[in-house]
């Protein structure tokens, strides 16, 4: 666009607008016009955005590396038609060409003006909770760095703070919308939204999958053998869980509901894992050599051997 890196919004708006002049392939005479029209409106798409501009600085032209030219909602075209060399045929030649491009986002006033109005842009963030957050529900306050134009046109580094409610029963991948919380409109368009993306914190005891929980139980090899009634933990509490006899390592346990609240809610499942006991004096090694000899067992007689 010819400006400076380092050039004001309304510098970047004034060049914006001679060269859509220019190069509208309505008006211009130029062989290449429609393709230059597009490079322009693509370079002011990103430098008019606070966000896209600082993205911009940093990556340069790889910042949307692979995307066609599609002017996002609430595109600033800049133009406004109230005489100023411009006809009213001239007028309603940019109205009817970007209202191709947004819809009806034009109106005209009764003063031959013509103006551009758009919702403004939804935002996108992620929240990290933990796994108790999502059973119970919890309340949040989250910071946000937005790029922002300071009265020179200059981009800064704005943060926004917003409490925010986590409601029961949300699981990873889920979103949050927060109503009116993203860019701004133009014109009389309201604001887009803030769309908070669920993350859920790895957790000492607990794999989720959905809604459902997987929980690694240590128990003693008696206990599977024979049987028993043993304590494990859950979300919400420890409950009595009933080993059957004759259990093996890596038997599963359903407890259904005990999972992520929702509708319908998740399960957890009890993973039985046999834990050996430490032959760490005489006693206990003289147990191990008494159930060698009594219990003759051969754990690889499946295998052949």
């Amino acid at each position: 666009m010819g400006i400076k890196k380092d050039a004001t919004q309304d510098e970047i708006k004034r060049a914006y607008r001679k060269l859509a002049r220019k190069y509208h392939p309505d008006v211009s005479k130029e062989a290449n016009a429609e393709e230059k029209f597009k490079q322009v409106g693509e370079a002011y798409e990103v430098l008019k955005d606070p966000e896209k501009r600082a993205a911009y600085d940093q990556l340069g032209t790889s910042w949307k590396a692979g995307q066609e030219f599609k002017p996002p909602p609430g595109w600033d075209t800049g133009f406004e038609f109230s005489g100023g060399g411009f006809t009213g045929g001239d007028a309603s030649a940019y109205s009817d060409f970007f209202e191709s491009l947004f819809g009806q986002g034009f109106s005209r006033t009764h003063g031959g003006q013509t103006q551009f109005h758009a919702r403004g842009e939804d935002r996108h963030a992620k929240i990290s909770i933990d796994l108790e957050d999502a059973y119970h529900g919890a309340a949040r306050t989250i910071t946000l760095r937005t790029p922002e134009l300071d009265a020179k046109g200059h981009v800064i580094t704005h943060e926004h703070t917003l409490n925010v409610r986590i409601p029961k029963g949300v699981k990873a991948g889920q979103r949050i919308r927060l109503a009116g919380q993203g860019t701004p409109g133009f014109g009389k368009g309201g604001a887009g939204d803030l769309y908070l993306q669920i993350e859920i914190n790895p957790h000492p005891f607990y794999r989720i999958e959905g809604r459902d929980l997987y929980l690694d139980l240590p128990v003693a090899p008696w206990e599977a053998a024979l049987g028993a009634k043993v304590k494990a933990p859950t979300p919400e509490g420890i409950v009595d869980l009933k080993i059957p006899p004759g259990s093996a390592s890596g038997h599963k346990l359903r407890l259904k509901g005990r999972g992520i609240p929702g509708k319908p809610p998740g399960d957890l499942y009890v993973i039985l894992q046999i834990a050996l006991p430490p032959a760490a004096d005489d006693q206990a090694k003289a147990l191990y050599r008494e159930m060698e000899q009594e219990l003759a067992f051969n754990p690889r007689a499946g295998l052949g051997v």
